[in-house]
């Protein structure tokens, strides 16, 4: 018996919400402002998946590709480079909006700012995201990744001239080594996409980064014709780029915005556990965190994200490893005409969740639930591509992961 997708709706009671202003779209144009300054910046695809869409039953389903930002192969590098840039604002006194790579590349930074050492924890994204902006902006970076990292995402890091180690540690405690660490040193910040009690502002800057990603999304829906998503479905590992995407489009659409799905993996699924507690207090799950989606392998839910979520999110799934590999394989070879998209682990847990939804007969209830049908207009995140090419070769071709596998 294959393990199933578990879900439940958001009946969580709502509090004051004073943490949506961060996703406000003026903070957002701030930072999508920044990352066009970057000779590196293109606006990544948005694939219309028409026929995917029509064969599911949905009116539009739209598939944002990170594959392709900054030529990083996810998403992370745009908190990673805003947090950074509003921290050596904030040190020398000045406004984002003069942050320009520019600036943050002349050798006047050097006598405003000098050089700091950024440290953070990753699984790959936000790690090699952070190597790279500290490089190009001639800082410096120490990333720690936990346990059973894999040897593509050390290299990747390793080669932006950071400081890499695996440590033998799960994903939450390399965070605090590496809050440790830049308590200890000179000049040293911690540059992590979750926030704890004592630390937010950092966050909240790489939330305000992310929103980037979803701003160029609601543009080029309007290109399309489509005026507002019915829909967006979103992956979550603390829950930074959940609750930066939930809280955009609320910003965006106060009066009428979309139904948020929330996906975690089955292994670290903290969010839909506080979901299911249903009394608004986070949750957290511990041990070694053993998911194909590494990037989701966190247990400890970011503290500011969690109150957006518990506020505007309509559901939470805790999703097998099976749903994200079916994901994988789907949007590598969909619908004859529609554009193939390269998802990894992490990216493509929404196609295997909306895919499941709407074809197997087990989710009736959550399909009604979420009133997903012919007048739904569905937008979903791949946030990575095959930043593990040899994974990536194991599940889309060798079919590694299938529902039949009893491998959870």
């Amino acid at each position: 018996m294959e393990p199933k997708i578990k879900w439940v709706m958001n009946s969580m009671p709502k509090n004051e919400d004073e943490n949506l202003p961060i996703m406000s779209l003026e903070n957002v144009a701030k930072a999508r402002a920044f990352h066009k300054s970057f000779p590196q910046y293109g606006i990544t695809p948005l694939a219309d998946l028409e026929g995917m869409g029509e064969r599911l039953g949905l009116g539009g389903l739209f598939v944002k590709d990170e594959s392709y930002r900054f030529g990083l192969n996810a998403f992370k590098v745009l908190g990673g480079s805003f947090a950074m840039a509003r921290y050596i604002a904030q040190q020398t006194g000045r406004d984002v909006s003069q942050m320009t790579y520019d600036y943050l590349t002349s050798d006047q930074l050097k006598k405003d700012f000098g050089q700091a050492t950024f440290f953070t924890a990753t699984d790959g994204n936000h790690g090699r995201g952070v190597a790279w902006a500290a490089n190009k902006l001639g800082q410096k970076a120490v990333v720690h990744m936990p346990k059973g990292s894999t040897k593509t995402r050390f290299d990747n890091i390793a080669k932006e001239g950071a400081e890499v180690t695996i440590e033998e540690l799960n994903y939450d405690d390399c965070v605090r080594l590496a809050a440790k660490e830049a308590d200890e040193t000179e000049h040293g910040v911690i540059v992590q996409d979750t926030a704890w009690d004592g630390y937010t502002e950092i966050p909240s800057w790489i939330m305000q980064g992310y929103g980037t990603m979803a701003a160029e999304a609601a543009e080029q829906l309007r290109q399309l014709e489509v005026n507002r998503p019915t829909h967006v479905f979103v992956q979550a590992g603390v829950g930074s780029l959940a609750s930066a995407v939930v809280g955009f489009f609320t910003n965006l659409f106060p009066s009428n915005p979309p139904k948020f799905v929330i996906m975690e993996a089955g292994a670290a699924d903290c969010l839909y556990k506080g979901a299911l507690a249903g009394d608004g207090d986070p949750r957290i799950v511990g041990g070694d965190l053993i998911t194909i989606m590494a990037g989701l392998a966190c247990g400890e839910p970011n503290t500011i994200g969690w109150d957006i979520l518990r506020n505007h999110a309509t559901a939470f799934l805790s999703c097998p490893d099976w749903v994200s590999a079916r994901g994988m394989r789907m949007l590598a070879v969909p619908v004859k005409g529609d554009p193939a998209v390269t998802s990894g682990e992490s990216g493509a847990v929404g196609m295997g969740v909306i895919s499941t939804i709407m074809s197997d007969p087990d989710y009736a209830e959550l399909r009604d639930a979420l009133e997903l049908g012919r007048d739904s207009k569905v937008l979903m995140f791949s946030t990575e591509g095959d930043t593990d090419p040899v994974r990536y070769r194991e599940v889309v071709w060798d079919g590694a992961w299938k529902s039949s596998d009893v491998q959870e």
